[in-house]
Protein backbone atom coordinates (compact mmCIF):
# COMPACT_ATOMS: atom_id res chain seq x y z
CA UNK A 1 0.00 0.00 0.00
CA UNK A 2 1.30 3.37 -1.63
CA UNK A 3 1.93 5.97 1.64
CA UNK A 4 -0.41 8.22 2.88
CA UNK A 5 -0.10 11.82 1.46
CA UNK A 6 -3.36 13.62 1.58
CA UNK A 7 -6.29 13.31 4.26
CA UNK A 8 -9.59 14.15 5.01
CA UNK A 9 -10.82 15.07 8.53
CA UNK A 10 -14.66 15.24 8.90
CA UNK A 11 -15.07 17.56 11.35
CA UNK A 12 -13.66 20.80 12.69
CA UNK A 13 -14.34 20.61 16.02
CA UNK A 14 -12.06 20.52 19.45
CA UNK A 15 -10.62 16.84 18.37
CA UNK A 16 -10.71 17.27 14.05
CA UNK A 17 -8.91 20.97 13.96
CA UNK A 18 -6.07 19.53 16.35
CA UNK A 19 -5.99 15.90 14.48
CA UNK A 20 -5.84 17.87 11.25
CA UNK A 21 -3.10 20.04 12.75
CA UNK A 22 -0.97 17.08 14.10
CA UNK A 23 -1.12 15.50 10.26
CA UNK A 24 -0.30 18.40 8.81
CA UNK A 25 3.00 19.28 10.56
CA UNK A 26 3.47 15.37 9.58
CA UNK A 27 3.50 16.05 6.07
CA UNK A 28 0.65 15.57 4.87
CA UNK A 29 -1.83 17.66 2.70
CA UNK A 30 -5.13 18.06 4.81
CA UNK A 31 -8.59 19.21 4.15
CA UNK A 32 -10.70 19.71 6.85
CA UNK A 33 -14.53 19.50 5.99
CA UNK A 34 -17.43 20.70 8.35
CA UNK A 35 -21.20 21.68 7.51
CA UNK A 36 -20.92 25.52 7.95
CA UNK A 37 -18.46 28.93 7.16
CA UNK A 38 -18.59 29.44 11.13
CA UNK A 39 -17.34 25.86 12.13
CA UNK A 40 -14.47 26.33 9.73
CA UNK A 41 -13.45 29.47 10.74
CA UNK A 42 -13.93 28.32 13.92
CA UNK A 43 -11.54 25.24 13.32
CA UNK A 44 -8.98 27.87 11.40
CA UNK A 45 -8.28 29.65 14.71
CA UNK A 46 -8.07 26.84 16.53
CA UNK A 47 -5.19 25.53 14.27
CA UNK A 48 -3.62 28.80 14.27
CA UNK A 49 -4.42 30.50 17.69
CA UNK A 50 -5.41 28.13 19.89
CA UNK A 51 -3.58 27.38 23.19
CA UNK A 52 -2.38 24.54 21.08
CA UNK A 53 -2.03 26.13 17.93
CA UNK A 54 0.70 26.63 15.54
CA UNK A 55 1.06 30.39 16.90
CA UNK A 56 1.61 29.36 19.88
CA UNK A 57 3.98 26.52 19.08
CA UNK A 58 6.57 29.01 17.60
CA UNK A 59 6.38 31.34 20.54
CA UNK A 60 7.06 28.18 23.19
CA UNK A 61 9.98 27.17 21.03
CA UNK A 62 8.21 24.06 19.82
CA UNK A 63 8.54 24.52 16.28
CA UNK A 64 9.81 27.24 13.68
CA UNK A 65 8.11 29.71 11.99
CA UNK A 66 9.09 28.36 8.60
CA UNK A 67 7.71 24.59 9.46
CA UNK A 68 4.33 26.33 10.86
CA UNK A 69 3.84 28.52 8.52
CA UNK A 70 4.31 25.11 5.72
CA UNK A 71 2.31 22.98 8.17
CA UNK A 72 -0.71 25.80 7.46
CA UNK A 73 0.01 25.77 3.66
CA UNK A 74 -0.80 21.76 3.76
CA UNK A 75 -4.30 22.66 5.32
CA UNK A 76 -7.33 23.23 3.38
CA UNK A 77 -11.03 23.93 4.49
CA UNK A 78 -14.64 23.30 2.89
CA UNK A 79 -18.05 22.86 3.45
CA UNK A 80 -18.69 20.47 0.50
CA UNK A 81 -17.93 16.52 1.19
CA UNK A 82 -17.25 16.04 -2.55
CA UNK A 83 -13.51 17.65 -2.25
CA UNK A 84 -12.88 14.89 -0.21
CA UNK A 85 -13.19 12.43 -3.05
CA UNK A 86 -9.29 12.11 -4.07
CA UNK A 87 -7.62 11.74 -0.82
CA UNK A 88 -6.09 8.73 0.38
CA UNK A 89 -7.42 8.52 3.92
CA UNK A 90 -10.37 9.71 5.41
CA UNK A 91 -10.13 10.63 9.56
CA UNK A 92 -14.00 10.90 10.80
CA UNK A 93 -14.24 13.43 13.91
CA UNK A 94 -17.19 14.23 14.23
CA UNK A 95 -19.46 13.89 17.91
CA UNK A 96 -19.19 10.22 19.55
CA UNK A 97 -22.80 9.43 18.29
CA UNK A 98 -22.86 5.80 16.24
CA UNK A 99 -25.97 7.10 14.13
CA UNK A 100 -24.19 10.71 13.21
CA UNK A 101 -21.12 8.42 12.36
CA UNK A 102 -22.88 5.42 10.30
CA UNK A 103 -24.49 8.20 8.90
CA UNK A 104 -21.48 10.36 7.19
CA UNK A 105 -19.67 7.58 6.26
CA UNK A 106 -22.28 6.19 4.22
CA UNK A 107 -22.15 9.27 2.30
CA UNK A 108 -18.56 9.23 2.14
CA UNK A 109 -18.67 5.92 1.08
CA UNK A 110 -20.46 7.07 -2.03
CA UNK A 111 -17.96 9.65 -2.86
CA UNK A 112 -14.74 9.09 -1.87
CA UNK A 113 -12.65 7.13 -4.15
CA UNK A 114 -12.51 3.24 -3.65
CA UNK A 115 -8.92 2.94 -2.44
CA UNK A 116 -9.00 5.53 0.20
CA UNK A 117 -8.64 4.11 3.68
CA UNK A 118 -11.59 5.41 6.46
CA UNK A 119 -10.58 5.99 10.21
CA UNK A 120 -13.13 6.90 12.94
CA UNK A 121 -11.45 9.03 15.68
CA UNK A 122 -14.40 7.23 18.33
CA UNK A 123 -13.19 7.42 21.76
CA UNK A 124 -14.66 3.16 22.57
CA UNK A 125 -17.82 2.88 19.88
CA UNK A 126 -17.64 -0.32 18.32
CA UNK A 127 -15.64 -0.28 14.95
CA UNK A 128 -17.58 -3.56 13.37
CA UNK A 129 -20.76 -1.49 14.17
CA UNK A 130 -19.82 1.86 12.26
CA UNK A 131 -18.81 -0.50 9.49
CA UNK A 132 -21.91 -1.18 9.37
CA UNK A 133 -22.57 1.79 7.20
CA UNK A 134 -19.75 1.12 4.01
CA UNK A 135 -19.95 -1.49 1.42
CA UNK A 136 -18.68 -4.54 2.45
CA UNK A 137 -15.20 -4.24 -0.10
CA UNK A 138 -14.32 -0.86 2.06
CA UNK A 139 -14.44 -2.88 5.59
CA UNK A 140 -10.98 -4.18 4.92
CA UNK A 141 -9.94 -0.71 4.78
CA UNK A 142 -11.52 1.05 7.70
CA UNK A 143 -9.88 0.83 11.06
CA UNK A 144 -10.56 3.62 14.19
CA UNK A 145 -7.77 6.14 15.15
CA UNK A 146 -7.98 7.26 18.51
CA UNK A 147 -6.28 10.32 18.96
CA UNK A 148 -6.02 11.96 22.98
CA UNK A 149 -6.62 15.27 23.88
CA UNK A 150 -5.15 17.82 22.91
CA UNK A 151 -4.35 16.25 19.87
CA UNK A 152 -1.21 18.31 18.85
CA UNK A 153 -0.03 18.05 22.21
CA UNK A 154 -0.60 14.09 23.02
CA UNK A 155 1.50 10.94 21.70
CA UNK A 156 -0.56 8.26 21.93
CA UNK A 157 -3.15 7.12 18.83
CA UNK A 158 -4.87 3.66 19.61
CA UNK A 159 -5.56 1.69 16.09
CA UNK A 160 -8.46 -0.20 16.28
CA UNK A 161 -8.67 -3.21 14.10
CA UNK A 162 -11.77 -4.95 13.27
CA UNK A 163 -11.79 -8.54 12.21
CA UNK A 164 -11.79 -7.60 8.44
CA UNK A 165 -9.27 -4.65 8.76
CA UNK A 166 -6.15 -5.70 6.64
CA UNK A 167 -2.83 -6.07 7.98
CA UNK A 168 -2.04 -3.24 4.86
CA UNK A 169 -4.47 -0.88 6.22
CA UNK A 170 -2.76 -1.50 9.92
CA UNK A 171 0.41 -0.78 8.77
CA UNK A 172 -0.27 2.10 6.35
CA UNK A 173 -1.50 4.04 9.88
CA UNK A 174 1.24 2.96 11.85
CA UNK A 175 3.47 4.58 9.67
CA UNK A 176 1.45 7.69 9.01
CA UNK A 177 1.43 8.15 13.08
CA UNK A 178 5.26 7.64 13.26
CA UNK A 179 5.89 10.22 10.82
CA UNK A 180 3.34 12.74 12.46
CA UNK A 181 5.40 12.09 15.53
CA UNK A 182 2.91 10.14 17.43
CA UNK A 183 3.22 6.49 19.18
CA UNK A 184 0.67 3.72 17.98
CA UNK A 185 -0.97 1.01 19.74
CA UNK A 186 -2.26 -2.13 18.06
CA UNK A 187 -5.61 -2.66 19.87
CA UNK A 188 -8.39 -5.42 19.14
CA UNK A 189 -11.81 -4.57 18.57
CA UNK A 190 -14.41 -5.61 21.59
CA UNK A 191 -18.07 -5.64 20.27
CA UNK A 192 -19.89 -4.66 23.98
CA UNK A 193 -16.96 -2.75 25.50
CA UNK A 194 -16.94 0.67 25.40
CA UNK A 195 -12.95 2.68 25.49
CA UNK A 196 -10.59 0.27 24.32
CA UNK A 197 -7.54 0.08 26.38
CA UNK A 198 -6.65 3.41 27.50
CA UNK A 199 -10.16 5.02 28.30
CA UNK A 200 -11.19 1.92 29.95
CA UNK A 201 -8.56 2.07 32.21
CA UNK A 202 -8.89 5.75 32.50
CA UNK A 203 -12.49 5.50 33.19
CA UNK A 204 -11.94 3.08 36.30
CA UNK A 205 -9.95 5.42 38.06
CA UNK A 206 -12.64 8.47 37.08
CA UNK A 207 -15.23 6.40 38.78
CA UNK A 208 -13.24 5.92 42.09
CA UNK A 209 -12.23 9.48 41.90
CA UNK A 210 -15.83 10.69 42.01
CA UNK A 211 -17.01 8.31 44.46
CA UNK A 212 -13.88 9.97 46.87
CA UNK A 213 -15.38 12.99 45.93
CA UNK A 214 -19.78 11.98 47.15
CA UNK A 215 -18.43 9.99 49.92
CA UNK A 216 -16.71 14.10 51.31
CA UNK A 217 -13.48 12.27 51.60
CA UNK A 218 -11.62 14.60 49.70
CA UNK A 219 -11.94 17.80 47.57
CA UNK A 220 -11.98 17.43 43.97
CA UNK A 221 -8.74 19.88 44.10
CA UNK A 222 -7.19 17.88 46.50
CA UNK A 223 -8.00 14.46 44.34
CA UNK A 224 -6.18 16.20 41.80
CA UNK A 225 -3.78 17.67 43.46
CA UNK A 226 -2.88 13.78 44.91
CA UNK A 227 -2.42 12.15 41.41
CA UNK A 228 -0.55 14.99 39.84
CA UNK A 229 2.20 14.62 43.20
CA UNK A 230 1.49 11.28 44.37
CA UNK A 231 1.61 9.41 40.78
CA UNK A 232 2.88 12.03 38.24
CA UNK A 233 -0.10 12.21 36.63
CA UNK A 234 0.17 15.56 33.86
CA UNK A 235 -3.43 16.34 35.73
CA UNK A 236 -5.41 15.22 37.99
CA UNK A 237 -8.45 12.43 37.48
CA UNK A 238 -11.61 15.22 37.51
CA UNK A 239 -9.72 18.09 35.77
CA UNK A 240 -9.12 15.73 32.76
CA UNK A 241 -12.99 15.38 32.44
CA UNK A 242 -13.08 19.12 32.58
CA UNK A 243 -10.15 19.55 29.79
CA UNK A 244 -11.51 17.21 27.51
CA UNK A 245 -14.78 18.26 27.74
CA UNK A 246 -14.02 21.90 26.92
CA UNK A 247 -11.30 21.78 24.80
CA UNK A 248 -8.19 22.84 27.77
CA UNK A 249 -9.09 26.27 26.85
Amino acid sequence: MPPIETIGVLGGGVMGAGIAQSLAVGGATVTVRDIEDKFIEAARSTIVDGRYGLKRGVERGKTSQEDADAALARLSFTTKVEDLKDVDLIVEAVPENIDLKRKVFTELDKVVNDDAIFASNTSGLTIVDITEAVSDARKPKFIGMHFFSPAPVMKLVELIHAERTSEETIQAIEALCTAAGKASVRVKDAPGKYGFVANRIYFAAVREAQAVLAEGIATSEDINKAMVMGFKWPVGPLAMVEGATKGWQ
